[in-house]
């Protein structure tokens, strides 16, 4: 069975030229052809920022590019026409489509309300710390642009739970609204992780629940995407997913892909929250991330050989999307954890080249990211290709066994050995009896071979601080043909 393998095609400083939904049609075939099958794309729809939104200042759901509002009909990415094309060119390819969805906050209201709030303490939200008073806030939408179209569901105040914006006054402040309270299942950072940023929509609202219901069924039926990337779900109700995951499931007919970011690097919080959402979605590996950027920072102070405890990947395997870096991690970002330069083949060898589920290449790898200087992460292609064509992960043998110097086997038709290090140059040792004297080639060095002994044994090294992946002559012969067409 082929291994899975997503893309998430977007970085934060990607330019804001509308031509990003063009580019995603363009790149569809390239990107089936090297292996991957999923792709997640940014937030389509408005923006408070406009032209110049990521995405996730989320002004309307249901304007995807259509509608002049914000100061443009076309997003940061494009248009609505150009994102269905686009997202028909992924389909044609092969591609399944992740699309990202923010729930959590509406942000860019068209007019304020005054009501009765209170302020919160930041670092603990369950403490208030005055008495409710009036303020004026920016809580009422009414999509002027798009004047009922698709949907005539207007959001006011009672949607909320809560802003950090009081225009009275003119202070940034955390403002729970009259007879509103944060909801309890989420995470407890802070004392209640229920706020982010912006407008923060409540949950316990029905109304509110079945216009995010209507939403879902709409876009879903335009675009037809494949699954959704759940932003910020450690901040809203663990009740609401389980529930509108199988209800659409159900409707469509549709096993949809579902994955979660909750960021925490805590192990145990991720497994309670699969728990309590009944393992309805998957879960970026938030741990094995800040592992990988721990181990890029420490050099050969990192003890390689623990570099899975601890993660989702070792434990729930299934539950786990491992990544390396993505658009929050990125330089300059508020989740900054970059993985060091050096390691990034290292990273990458260690979620593509291995049992994982779904891992997930970022853009910013595999494009470079011209905002910050990085370049193009060197064998991606070849990774995510040996991945998708050759690797057999039902027979693995691991040799986690070294603080510097470990590695790994994939044995089967089309064996693939990698050896890496974090200190001197080093290697292992694997016996492949089956391919005597058989010549593996280091694609990392693709003027360097192993040539197996007589019983099939061969020694595979790796140069000071490297990574080398090692794969037959003639396997390596045919990727080459592969990747140039």
């Amino acid at each position: 069975m082929k291994n899975s393998t997503m893309i998430q095609y977007f970085e934060w400083y990607l330019p804001g030229d509308g031509k990003h939904w063009d580019r995603v049609k363009k790149d569809a075939a390239h990107l089936h052809q090297i292996g991957f099958d999923h792709i997640w794309l940014p937030p389509a729809y408005k923006g408070q920022g406009g032209r110049h939104d990521v995405g996730y200042g989320v002004y309307d759901l249901y304007d995807l590019g259509e509608f002049d509002q914000k100061g443009t009909i076309a997003t940061k990415y494009g248009t609505k026409d150009a994102y269905i094309q686009a997202i028909q060119s992924c389909h044609e390819n092969q591609l399944g489509v992740i699309a990202d969805i923010v729930f959590n906050h509406r942000m860019g209201a068209d007019q304020t309300e005054t009501i009765q709030a209170k302020e919160i303490n930041w670092n603990d939200r369950d403490q208030s710390i005055s008495p409710e008073e009036n303020v004026e806030v920016w809580t009422k939408f009414t999509f002027p642009g798009r004047k009922g179209k698709y949907s005539s569901f207007m959001w006011d105040w009672s949607c909320f739970t809560g802003t950090d914006y009081d225009a009275r006054t003119k202070q940034t402040k955390l403002l729970e609204f009259y007879s509103k309270k944060w909801s309890e299942n989420v995470s407890q950072e802070q004392g209640n992780y229920d706020y982010i940023m912006g407008d923060d929509v409540d949950f316990s609202n029905q109304k509110v629940v079945d216009e995010l219901y209507h939403w879902t069924r709409w876009y879903k039926n335009l675009t037809d995407i494949d699954g959704f990337r759940l932003d910020a779900v450690k901040s809203i109700d663990s009740a609401f997913f389980p529930k509108w995951l199988a209800t659409m499931r159900q409707e469509y007919q549709d096993d949809l892909f579902a994955v979660g970011e909750y960021w925490s690097g805590n192990l145990d919080e991720l497994k309670d929250y699969l728990r309590t959402t009944f393992y309805c979605m998957t879960l970026f590996d938030v741990p094995l991330h800040f592992h990988l950027a721990d181990a890029s920072n420490s050099y050969d102070r990192y003890d390689m050989s623990k570099i899975f405890e601890g993660t989702l990947t070792r434990i729930a395997p299934q539950s786990a999307v491992s990544f390396v870096d993505n658009h929050d991690t990125q330089p300059g970002q508020a989740l900054q954890s970059w993985v060091q330069d050096w390691f990034k083949v290292h990273a990458y060898a260690l979620i593509l080249l291995r049992d994982t589920f779904c891992p997930c290449v970022f853009y910013g790898d595999y494009k470079g990211i011209e905002h910050d200087q990085k370049g193009q992460v060197p064998f991606l292609d070849e990774m995510v290709w040996i991945r998708s064509h050759l690797l057999d992960v039902d027979e693995m043998e691991d040799r986690l066994d070294d603080w510097h110097c470990i590695g790994w086997c994939t044995k089967g038709e089309h064996p693939v050995v990698v050896v890496m290090t974090n200190g001197w140059a080093s290697g292992k040792s694997f016996s492949l009896p089956e391919y005597r004297s058989c010549s593996f080639v280091d694609i990392t060095r693709n003027d360097y071979t192993v040539q197996l002994d007589k019983d099939g044994t061969g020694t595979f090294t790796c140069l000071d601080g490297k990574c080398s992946i090692y794969m037959k002559e003639e396997d390596y012969i045919s990727m080459k043909k592969e990747l140039k067409r």
